[in-house]
């Protein structure tokens, strides 16, 4: 004779069930993802990269963000994390080109949008160099948003 199984022995399976898939969905998604949280992996890749970042006026002149730009603004004081503040050498990826390129990407857009007293920039521009896992040099051309007060003031 089997023994009756109760609401609570069936709740307790869905329960782990549901862990057991919430946990193979977050590492399957950390395959596509650019910030892989929850994707370990037992390699971790040995990719570098470089940037080469400016900003570009209403009148199409470039400017290196490492020289002092209107409202003082320098690149290194506004962007610090993740070895973003000094992009300029080659230096390793920590946590995957995917996720470093990223955080560039977004670092971009913030300075543009963070930047009141700067009435020249149009937009950022980093001309990034990559070698993925040894491989390369590839190279990506990331452009922030475009600011609309450029040419304003």
């Amino acid at each position: 004779m089997t023994p009756r199984r109760g609401g609570r022995w069936w709740a307790r399976r869905v329960v782990v069930g549901l862990v057991v898939v919430a946990q193979f969905a977050l590492v399957a998604r950390a395959y596509w993802a650019d910030h892989d949280v929850f994707g370990f992996q037992m390699f971790p890749e040995s990719s570098r990269w470089q940037a080469e970042i400016v900003r570009v006026d209403a009148g199409g002149t470039r400017h290196d963000v490492r020289d002092p730009w209107p409202g003082g603004y320098r690149w290194g004081d506004l962007v610090t994390a993740r070895g973003l503040g000094d992009p300029f050498s080659a230096r390793h990826a920590d946590t995957g080109l995917a996720s470093t390129t990223a955080f560039l990407r977004a670092s971009l857009d913030w300075v543009a949008r963070n930047t009141p007293d700067d009435p020249e920039t149009l937009y950022l521009e980093a001309v990034v160099t990559l070698w993925h896992n040894g491989r390369g040099p590839q190279t990506e051309v990331y452009r922030s948003v475009t600011r609309p007060e450029a040419g304003a003031g």
